[in-house]
């Protein structure tokens, strides 16, 4: 069995804008095992969020090859890279992304509906979802009723519901105070903990500092690929 979980081979992707064309990616070759926590940072224009998309079979690559779990998905169609997307990655944003008028129960719910699982089974995993991110006593509650720190536990308990391969966190923090952004965070470090692989996506050094592996893009080359000795974290000795 492959031991990486997400393995990219020389990959490109080229935007055509007008008569000019943009090389948002030039050749990005990575392997990141299971159970890895990994942050991808660089400045605007580096190529992160192209590569996240990637990864996250939101886009195909121009040329090389991804393998996801053991799957190629470099050249999928749409609709397979949307069943992929459903079974192998649980997303979490920014702007958390939930229905407003829909309990924090219904919105971690909803990926299970694709997944063709029944009213009760769909709400009994939800509710573990739920607890696994301590906020089982806010099912009913809907977004406009949760501070921002819950709405994104309910968003990254979405994410979980359908015990993905890859947690894909796109800037998590970015809406969120500092005190939340750090709660946030020893969150996602006991996510890891339990073996979650995660990848994370942010231009803040402090953030980037909760990874185990920080790899930093620039103009569509990894300028580095390091493991982090500097962990910003309470949790990591009793990992």
């Amino acid at each position: 069995m492959n031991p990486n979980v997400i393995e990219t081979t020389d990959i490109a992707k080229n935007y055509v804008m007008g008569a000019e064309v943009i090389h948002a990616l030039r050749s990005v070759s990575i392997k990141i095992p299971r159970g890895e926590y990994v942050a991808f940072m660089g400045p605007s224009g580096s190529g992160k969020s192209t590569l996240m998309n990637i990864v996250g079979c939101l886009d195909t690559p121009s040329k090389g090859q991804y393998i996801l779990n053991g799957q190629d998905v470099s050249r999928m169609s749409d609709n397979q890279l949307a069943e992929v997307r459903n079974k192998e990655i649980g997303f979490v944003f920014q702007s958390f992304n939930l229905l407003p008028r829909a309990s924090a129960l219904d919105n971690v719910a909803l990926p299970l509906i694709y997944a063709g699982l029944s009213k009760r089974e769909r709400s009994e995993r939800a509710l573990e979802s739920l607890r696994s991110v301590g906020l089982a006593d806010r099912a009913s509650h809907r977004p406009n009723e949760l501070s921002g720190g819950q709405r994104q536990r309910v968003a990254i308990a979405r994410a979980l519901v359908n015990n993905p391969s890859v947690l894909l966190a796109d800037e998590p923090t970015g809406a969120l105070d500092s005190k939340t952004s750090h709660e946030i965070m020893d969150l996602f470090e006991a996510l890891y903990s339990k073996g979650n692989t995660i990848i994370m996506v942010t231009h803040e050094e402090d953030i980037a500092r909760y990874a185990h592996r920080i790899v930093r893009l620039r103009d569509g080359l990894v300028e580095s690929d390091e493991v982090n000795t500097d962990i910003t974290t309470h949790a990591t000795a009793a990992r």
